[in-house]
C-alpha cells in the first residue's frame, strides 16, 4: 500500500529509509514544541494550550503535505514569524494576540488565493536556475549557523557580532562530541547516521549529568480551549494592521519559496527547467496549514528548513512527512521524552546538513559575474541577515539590476521585473 501510494521505487527509496528520514526530521525540529509556546506565551497566551496548538498544527500540515503533495517537507509554526508575532506586533505595537491571529488567518487566505491563481508557482518558476542553486547553498550556511549557535560553539559578541563559544562549558563539549560521532558515522556510511548521533549524544549528556533525564514518559495534552478560534477579525481589518498582514504575507511567501527551492535542489527534485513538479500542491498545503494554525491558535505555519535533515537521510516522498507528522501527534502524549532531547544533540545534525546543502555550489556559473554576484549575495545574506526571505530578495533584486545595467535585459523574465519592483516598494514603504 505504501509503495503504491507514495511511489517509493519510482523515487529510488524504500520504507526503512523514509521512516528513518521522518524520525530525523522530527528530532531536528522537535525543539519547536517548547520554543514556539515559549515565544508566543509572552503575549499572554496560555503556554499549555500553545503546546497542543503547535503539535496539532504541525501534524496536520505535515500529514497533509504527505498525502496531497507527496513531498518529504515538514511544516510548523515558523521561527522568526512567531517572534515577529509576539514581540513586533503584540508587545511592540500593543495589538491583541486575538487580532494578530486574525491577521495570520488572513495571510493564509491570501496565500491560498495566490496559489489557486498559480501566482506563487509563477514566482517559483521565474527564479533563475543559478539563484535556485544559490538558495540551496545559502540555506545550508543558514542551517549550519543555527546549529553552531544552538551548540554554543558560536555566540553573540557586542564588539565583533559573533565569537567563538566557551569550550570549558560541558554543553559545548557535548555538542562537539555529537559532531564527532555524526562525522564518524557519516564517514563510515552508516544508515541513519544523524538520527543515531542525536540519540547517542542525548544519552551521553544524560549519563554524565550535562542535561537532565526526562521527568516522565507520558503526560496528557493540555486543553486547547484558551486559544482555539479566538481570532478578532474586526480588529485585524483595521487600517493600522494592513502593513502587518503585508509583512506576514511577504516573509512567509519568500521563506517558503526559498525553503522549497533549496531543499528540492539538494534532493534533485527539480526538472531540467528548474521547476518543481506539483509545486502548487506544496504551496497549497503551506497556505491551508497557516489557516488551520491560526484557527488552532498559533502563528504562521510554514515549510521548515529542517526538512533538509530528512532529505539528507534519503527521504524523497510523502512517507517521510507522514512519519514526522505522526510523531508530532504522539509527542502530545510523550512530551516529557521529546522535550528532554537537548539542543546540543540536534545541533551537530544541523551543522552537517549545512554541509550536505553546499553541494549545488559546484553547479553555479561563477564565470559570468551577472550570474555570480546575485548568487553570492543570496548565499551570504541568508545567514548574515538570519532570514531565507531577505537573502532571496537581495539575490533577485541584484540579478535584475545587474542584468539591466550590463545590457543583458533579455535574460530577465517579466515576473522577475515585477518582483524587483515589488521589493523596491517594500523597502520604501514597509522596511
Amino acid at each position: 500500500m505504501l509503495e503504491k501510494y507514495f511511489k517509493l521505487s519510482e523515487h529510488n527509496t524504500n520504507v526503512k529509509t523514509e521512516v528513518v528520514a521522518g524520525i530525523t526530521t522530527f528530532m531536528t525540529m522537535g525543539y519547536i514544541i517548547m520554543v514556539n509556546p515559549g515565544i508566543l506565551s509572552a503575549t499572554g497566551m496560555d503556554f499549555g494550550a500553545l503546546i497542543t496548538a503547535t503539535c496539532l498544527s504541525t501534524a496536520f500540515a505535515t500529514i497533509f503535505m504527505a498525502f496531497y503533495a507527496n513531498y518529504p517537507f515538514a511544516l510548523a509554526p515558523g521561527m522568526g514569524l512567531n517572534a515577529f508575532f509576539a514581540f513586533g506586533v503584540v508587545l511592540g505595537m500593543g495589538i491583541s494576540w486575538e487580532a494578530a491571529l486574525a491577521a495570520v488567518f488572513i495571510n493564509g487566505v491570501i496565500f491560498l488565493l495566490l496559489t489557486l491563481t498559480t501566482a506563487r508557482e509563477s514566482i517559483f518558476n521565474a527564479i533563475p536556475m543559478n539563484l535556485k542553486l544559490a538558495t540551496s547553498v545559502g540555506i545550508g550556511l543558514f542551517i549550519a549557523f543555527i546549529g553552531f549557535t544552538q551548540a554554543g560553539i558560536v555566540v553573540a559578541n557586542p564588539d565583533t557580532y559573533v565569537a567563538l563559544g566557551n569550550f570549558h562549558d560541558p554543553k559545548v563539549l557535548l555538542s562537539v562530541f555529537g559532531l564527532v560521532v555524526a562525522g564518524l558515522l557519516l564517514a563510515r556510511k552508516v544508515k541513519g547516521a544523524l538520527l543515531i548521533s542525536i540519540l547517542v549524544t542525548s544519552l551521553t549528556g544524560m549519563i554524565f549529568g550535562i542535561v537532565p533525564w526526562p521527568e516522565g514518559i507520558v503526560s496528557p495534552p493540555p486543553s486547547l480551549s484558551p486559544i482555539l478560534f479566538k481570532m478578532d477579525f474586526k480588529a485585524a481589518l483595521n487600517f493600522g494592521l494592513i502593513p502587518i498582514i503585508f509583512t506576514f504575507t511577504f516573509v512567509d511567501l519568500f521563506d517558503t519559496l526559498g525553503t522549497l527551492v533549496g531543499v528540492a535542489s539538494k534532493a534533485n527534485m527539480l526538472d531540467k527547467d528548474g521547476k518543481l513538479p506539483r509545486i502548487n500542491r506544496a504551496l497549497a498545503v503551506d497556505a491551508v496549514g497557516t489557516i488551520a494554525g491560526a484557527a488552532l491558535g498559533t502563528s504562521t505555519v510554514t515549510t521548515y528548513v529542517e526538512s533538509a535533515s530528512g532529505v539528507a537521510e534519503g527521504g524523497r516522498t510523502g512517507l517521510t512527512s507522514l512519519v514526522t507528522g505522526v510523531l508530532f501527534l504522539l509527542a502530545l502524549f510523550f512530551s516529557p521524552i521529546v522535550t528532554a532531547i537537548p539542543g546540543q544533540a540536534t545541533a551537530p545534525a544541523l551543522i552537517l546538513v549545512g554541509l550536505f546543502m553546499m553541494e549545488p555550489v559546484l553547479k553555479i556559473d561563477l564565470s559570468d559575474y551577472t550570474e555570480a554576484i546575485p548568487a553570492f549575495l543570496t548565499i551570504i545574506l541568508m545567514p548574515l541577515t538570519y532570514s531565507i526571505a531577505e537573502g532571496l530578495v537581495m539575490g533577485v533584486l541584484s540579478y535584475v539590476v545587474i542584468k539591466l545595467v550590463s545590457g543583458k535585459y533579455r535574460d530577465v523574465s517579466p515576473v522577475m521585473f515585477i518582483l524587483a519592483l515589488f521589493f523596491v516598494i517594500r523597502f520604501i514603504f514597509f522596511v
